[in-house]
């Protein structure tokens, strides 16, 4: 094979990515990810309200749901009003998905358009093939109806998602319900847009496509419900500071910890980042994840970042009292964990236009 040979195999072999937002929420989050730049990737907004979707003006295409049923005035909050707007757009939608291989589903749960058109996009990504990833958000304890159409989304999800990474605002409140109004509200869409622009620029990357897209779908298939995790941490161990923070205050009450089926980490760091430190990561987490199946975890390098580290835990396959019902007493967080965490917090709320980020590289290992 000649070496023009290999790169237009390389070429065709790069995984297609397709990130979708749906409804007002899931919009937002994606066009916060479009001005971070996403690389290989292609972004769609979809909604059923055509005031709000005419102001993405960095998506790749947009799709305006349920033209007929809605009239572009959006559905009132009922989900079955945004699943039959979404099934009305079903061919655009399956020649939109045709080709990808690894989809991303982006909703604020339990209004209508987004929680109701969210397992119909989920349904077509399974049909294609695709490996299918919902990141959803879910509504504040308080908010009881908003959070039974969220648990009913993520129900039907679950047929045909491989993995579904959610956030609960009430969790998120616990270490972010001291920031400002603004940012504490661009939290949730930093979080999720970091998750889907960190994975996607990892397995884009040329020299790692093949291994890092397997074990990502080896990680996330068939994962269930995952959960994310954000920690920071300076001076001495840092990075074991980091991961365990980032490992012990998930964003949702999960059941057990080390229950999870998979783990996935990222690691931001400045310049002085070394590579023990990164070799480090997986040790932190096989101890505090002993009966995992499979860590992947990749680093990358913010000259922003000098003199400390950011890590995003994303365990898969675990179980939440949100979805069965079972109530379980929520941990006190100690301030010393919450003060770095919010830090941590601050930083991906806040928008840097120029950010500079270097190549990605992903070790990883199999237990």
């Amino acid at each position: 094979m000649t070496r023009e040979e290999l790169l237009e195999k390389v070429k065709t072999s790069r995984p297609s990515v397709t990130v979708v937002g749906l409804g007002g929420a899931g919009c937002n989050i994606v066009t916060w990810i479009a001005d971070k730049k996403l690389a290989g990737g292609k972004i769609i907004g979809a909604n059923t309200d055509a005031s709000h979707l005419s102001t993405m003006t960095r998506a790749d295409k947009i799709i305006l749901l349920g033209e007929k049923l809605c009239k572009g005035h959006g559905c009132g909050g009922f989900p079955e009003r945004g699943a039959e707007a979404a099934k009305e757009n079903l061919a655009e939608i399956k020649e939109d998905l045709k080709d990808t291989n690894l989809l991303f589903l982006v909703a604020g749960l339990g209004g209508g358009s987004g929680t109701g058109a969210i397992p119909v996009f989920a349904g077509v990504g399974r049909e294609a093939g695709a490996l299918t990833v919902a990141c959803v958000t879910i509504p504040f304890t308080i908010e009881m109806t908003r959070r039974e159409k969220a648990r009913d989304a993520i129900r039907s999800l679950a047929e045909n998602c491989d993995s579904i990474v959610v956030i609960d605002n009430s969790k998120l409140r616990e270490v972010a319900g001291n920031l400002p109004l603004k940012d504490a509200l661009a939290v949730a869409n930093a979080l999720v847009g970091s998750f889907v622009k960190n994975v996607t620029d990892t397995i884009t990357q040329p020299s790692l496509i093949n291994l890092d897209y397997a074990d990502l779908r080896a990680i996330m298939e068939r994962g269930g419900i995952a959960s994310i995790g954000i920690g920071e941490g300076d001076g001495a161990n840092r990075v074991e500071k980091a991961v365990s923070q980032a490992l012990s205050t998930p964003l949702l009450d999960i059941t057990d910890v080390s229950s999870a089926y998979g783990v996935l980490i990222h690691i931001v760091g400045g310049e002085d980042l070394t590579l023990e430190e990164v070799a480090v990561v997986g040790e932190q987490i096989m101890d505090k994840v002993p009966n995992t199946k499979r860590v992947i975890w990749g680093a990358k390098v913010d000259p922003m970042l000098t003199g400390a580290v950011r890590v995003m835990a994303v365990l898969t396959g675990v179980t939440c009292p949100f979805l069965t019902g079972v109530a379980k007493p929520a941990p006190v967080i100690p301030q010393e964990v919450v003060k770095p965490i919010r830090k941590a917090m601050e930083a991906l709320a806040e928008s840097y236009p120029r950010e500079t980020i270097s190549r990605a590289a992903v070790f990883s290992k199999e237990k």
